[in-house]
């Protein structure tokens, strides 16, 4: 473990840090200053081993304990609903992993045959997971596109191969590829 400020980018959303002899990892961070109090960051941390949320406040010249988290790629496998977890596979050695399914949070819906996700872990432990920031999708059902709306730039909703819906340009038809945006579910461009 390395010992480093506060004030030096560690207490950011997703690093993970150690207090009080646990271990979390940071959630939200909000920076503020009170007066001559001088600054503080109010923090949403999440315990590594309960999973369970806290809320801690740090002056800007605390001392904190940054944990080295290893970043591993992964490919997908499947998705085993009984013990609500992803089964991934490290592609150089075969070995399996089982990720929970909550780690993924909302990307879970993007998760396909061989795509590569990446797998923050601690103590050969899962911590987060994450898809690729874009993925390919393929559109199975699509509005008609509606004429005569005049020049303003309008969009249409579109049923996506993962079960989602995502708002799209008119010019996008069933059966397009498209690629997506998966940090907030947003069309990017027809592939």
């Amino acid at each position: 473990m390395e010992d480093i400020r506060s004030e030096c980018e560690i207490v950011r959303p997703g690093n993970v840090i150690e207090r009080k002899g646990k271990v979390y990892q940071v959630v939200k961070a909000q920076h503020s200053t009170q007066g001559r109090g001088g600054a503080i960051i109010q923090v949403e941390l999440r315990d590594i081993d309960s999973g369970n949320k806290v809320n801690e406040r740090f002056r800007t010249d605390e001392t904190v304990e940054k944990v080295y988290v290893e970043a591993k790629s992964y490919t997908y496998l499947y998705t085993d609903e009984e013990t609500d977890s992803v089964v991934l596979m490290e592609p150089k050695t075969f070995v399996q992993l089982d990720v929970p399914k909550h780690l993924f949070g909302d990307s879970l819906a993007y998760l396909k045959d061989d795509i590569t996700v990446s797998v923050e872990l601690y103590n050969d432990r899962p911590m987060s997971a994450s898809v690729p920031k874009r993925v390919t999708c393929t559109v199975v059902e699509a509005q008609a596109a509606m004429k005569g709306m005049g020049a303003t730039p309008h969009t249409k909703k579109v049923l996506l191969d993962n079960g989602l819906r995502v708002e799209v340009p008119p010019h996008v038809v069933t059966g397009d590829q498209i690629l997506i945006d998966t940090t907030d579910s947003s069309y990017v461009s027809r592939v």
